[in-house]
């Protein structure tokens, strides 16, 4: 299958075996190549055949270890390699909604300034945590599910006795977030508010990371937000219709 990449490249997946594994990476993300054929139902063999393929193509990378959670132990052998989508693999797996959306923010910036930009922000991460129950405070298990639908292949992973880690494998605004990091921060704020936790961001895919991760407390509670920072924060969720309205009479 042919793929259109953001560069104007075709890359095509060497059939619709090697594709499903690189989807599969894409839903689950970074797995060796023995919980790939496991998943898939297919040979060891034939997976790792697959995946040199897409590791030649630029699709896929190699490491020794995942690249989140903790390192592994250290035990007798050659420890197995650990796959992960390039930026490429992902874009392939993609679709083009995350260039209308860069489209649209560079729209929405030109007209009407970086606040618009912020304000749009801050609504699309209320209405992707919407799917959370009003007010009530979710788990990391249920918010990841939320964000899976969404798109963002999320899943936890535990941390010790102190905290799990959030993994979001996908975007689907990626570059969109690389140009505007404000998209990021706000999605960041937002988990903190619907998990009524202190949400601390590791890596970023908008960086060039392999995933993104934040590490959420099990213990629950937020920092004492000061006057002046809740101002800001409630001045900044206002719609930006006033911006619009100015920008229309002008």
């Amino acid at each position: 299958m042919g793929v259109e990449l953001r560069n104007n490249v075709v890359v095509k997946f060497p059939g619709e075996a090697a594709e499903r594994v690189a989807r599969a990476l894409l839903t689950h993300g970074p797995q060796t190549a023995t919980e790939l054929a496991a998943a898939l139902g297919q040979t060891s063999a034939g997976v790792r055949r697959h995946l040199s393929a897409l590791v030649e193509l630029g699709l896929v990378s190699s490491s020794d270890r995942a690249p989140y959670g903790p390192a592994p132990k250290r035990g007798r052998g050659r420890p197995g390699s650990v796959f992960s989508l390039t930026d490429q693999g992902r874009a392939a797996c993609g679709s083009s909604y995350d260039d209308l959306a860069l489209s649209a923010l560079r729209y929405l910036e030109s007209q009407y300034g970086s606040d618009a930009v912020s304000d749009f922000a801050v609504q699309r991460a209320r209405s992707l945590a919407s799917a959370v129950a009003g007010e009530a405070e979710c788990t990391p298990d249920e918010l990841a599910e939320v964000l899976t639908a969404a798109g963002y292949a999320a899943d936890v992973q535990p941390m010790g006795d102190v905290a799990v880690q959030l993994c979001q494998h996908t975007c689907p605004v990626v570059d969109a977030a690389r140009e505007f990091p404000v998209l990021c921060e706000a999605e960041t704020a937002e988990l903190s508010r619907v998990l009524h936790r202190h949400v601390t961001r590791l890596a970023t895919l908008a960086h060039g990371d392999e995933v993104c991760t934040a590490v959420i407390p099990i213990s629950r509670g937020l920092p004492e937000e000061s006057p002046s920072r809740r101002a800001a924060r409630e001045s900044s969720a206002q719609p930006a219709h006033s911006a619009t309205r100015r920008k229309a009479s002008a």
